[in-house]
């Protein structure tokens, strides 16, 4: 499984921020969930390729 890169996480974290309303005290929870949502999205596509190795 290919784990996402520090920056692509901090800037769906960001993205999530302004989506939230830009709210004080949250970063550690967004980083969280960004991280979550891009090593889940990298699951399928290693799937695939292992799939395709075989």
């Amino acid at each position: 499984m290919a784990k996402p890169r520090g920056i692509e996480i901090v800037r769906r974290a960001y993205e999530l921020w302004e989506q939230a309303g830009k709210p004080d005290g949250r970063d550690q929870e967004f980083y969280h969930q960004a991280e979550r949502e891009l090593t889940e999205a990298a699951v399928p596509d290693a799937t695939i390729q292992i799939a395709q190795k075989e």
